[in-house]
């Protein structure tokens, strides 16, 4: 194993643990009246809709995970739009729960799993090239599709925060 890949691998992990952690912190730091879970503050989502996006792209990324090592386009390649919009909503209405804490405990389950499967994943194949290209000719890579999230992840958090903030 090269020290370069399970660095990175390293990296993603408990970057991504991390930042899911704040995540759920911050969701569970909201007031619990139903008007204020339910309240839209980015775009047409509200915190329920966030969280129910995350749960939906952690068990898409788990899927996209498994399907570029066996060398094939991942399925959600072919709901792009601009900013994955209609993927998303198809998301938030299949995770989304009225229960903030069933939500919440969703959340949880569904990172899981997905951290669970990657950690078995050998670092040599998160940036492995398995010969998977979007349409546009753009290689994907685990790496890349973790770094993706990774960062919505972060944008997500800091939404968030500052919608806690302005409450």
């Amino acid at each position: 194993m090269s020290p370069k890949s399970e660095t990175l691998k390293g990296e993603l992990l408990s970057g991504f643990i991390e930042t899911r952690t704040t995540i759920i912190n911050a969701a569970s730091q909201i007031s619990p009246e139903i008007e204020i879970q339910d309240t839209v503050f980015l775009g047409v989502w509200s915190v329920k809709d966030l969280i129910a996006h995350l749960v939906g792209w952690d068990f898409t990324n788990l899927e996209a995970a498994k399907c570029i090592q066996a060398g094939k386009l991942p399925g959600f390649y072919a709901h792009h739009d601009k900013g994955w919009k209609t993927y998303n909503a198809g998301l938030v209405a299949k995770y989304k729960r009225d229960d903030f804490d069933e939500l919440l405990a969703l959340v949880r389950d569904s990172h899981s799993q997905l951290i669970e499967y990657l950690e078995t994943v050998p670092a040599e194949a998160f940036e492995k090239d398995f010969g998977v290209r979007s349409g546009r000719g753009y290689k994907v890579t685990i790496a890349r599709l973790l770094q993706a999230e990774w960062q919505d992840e972060k944008d997500h958090l800091k939404q968030i925060q500052d919608f806690k903030e302005n409450l």
